[in-house]
């Protein structure tokens, strides 16, 4: 009963933020393409049809250099870049989230684990991706394992940082002092405190994993096989007559559109989210 109370308060909260609510209407919708994609695409985006057939009541999108319809090959796009988005944050947030309350409520295990961590932000992360996606084999869950590796250490910074403060409290000391174990410590009294904190890191990391995987699947180190909305973006760039022609209109600015209204989605949501965990930024700017 009281959690069904705390999300009625959540989002009555929420829904006073307008960017909010449109970034999580753009987001329901693309998460519906993906969900649904084999009862909305009108084709299997392996199909072969008339290659480079222009727009038409057949292929509202036309189709690309091989006759595959690229409508449905967006629809089964949502599939891939979102898969590979929310996995990814969600799996990097569990670690992340876990070295951070340890780093943060162990003094010594944290001042060694944030050596390791200050190596990994000191380098430019998506150069970094960039050169290990270079040499290894291509495939989506490459890709994966990349982005986990490399998105930890913001989250574990970010939520030590939290716990560093948290760990402090009169309640926390108090709940040490009549001999309550750290386990419960950390989960009972610091983990609920930080988990606002943690869902915005969620949302902002998905964000760059879509980036990062477009951007890698632009330059050609994507999984060659996968229907992502980055992989249609380079099989369209390396047409040869891609930019002297229309055919730019509906082969590459779909794609592109889907990646950037998916993007300014989770850009809203992460909004609306740190406005609600940071109330200094409350009627700030309301829109």
């Amino acid at each position: 009963m009281t959690e069904i109370k705390d999300l009625n308060r959540f989002w009555n909260a929420y829904k006073e933020s307008r960017l909010g609510l449109i970034g999580l209407a753009i987001l329901l919708f693309f998460v519906t393409l993906a969900v649904f994609a084999p009862y909305i695409a009108p084709y299997d985006p392996h199909e072969m049809f008339k290659p480079m057939e222009h727009p038409g009541s057949d292929h509202l999108l036309g189709t690309n250099d091989i006759g595959q319809d690229i409508l449905s090959e967006l629809i089964y796009g949502a599939r891939v870049s979102l898969f590979i988005a929310f996995f990814v944050s969600v799996v990097s947030g569990i670690i992340g989230t876990a070295f951070g309350l340890l780093s943060g409520y162990f003094e010594m295990f944290g001042f060694f684990l944030m050596r390791i961590v200050d190596a990994f932000l000191a380098i430019p992360r998506l150069p970094l991706i960039i050169v290990i996606a270079a040499f290894m084999r291509p495939s989506i869950w490459n890709l994966i394992f990349i982005f986990i590796i490399l998105g930890w250490p913001i989250t574990t910074r970010i939520i030590r940082s939290e716990v560093l403060s948290l760990r402090t409290r009169n309640y926390v000391e108090a709940a040490r002092m009549v001999g309550a174990p750290d386990t419960y410590i950390l989960m009972k009294h610091i983990l609920p405190n930080v988990f606002p904190l943690l869902v915005v890191r969620l949302i902002i990391e998905a964000s760059h994993v879509i980036i990062a995987e477009s951007s890698l699947s632009f330059l050609g180190l994507g999984d060659p096989t996968a229907k992502s909305w980055g992989m249609i973006l380079h099989y369209a760039f390396v047409y040869p007559t891609i930019f002297i022609s229309d055919l730019w209109m509906w082969w590459m600015l779909p794609a592109g559109l889907c990646i950037t209204f998916t993007i300014l989605s989770l850009t809203f949501i992460g909004y609306a989210l740190e406005e609600l965990v940071n109330p200094r930024l409350r009627g700030m700017t309301r829109i």
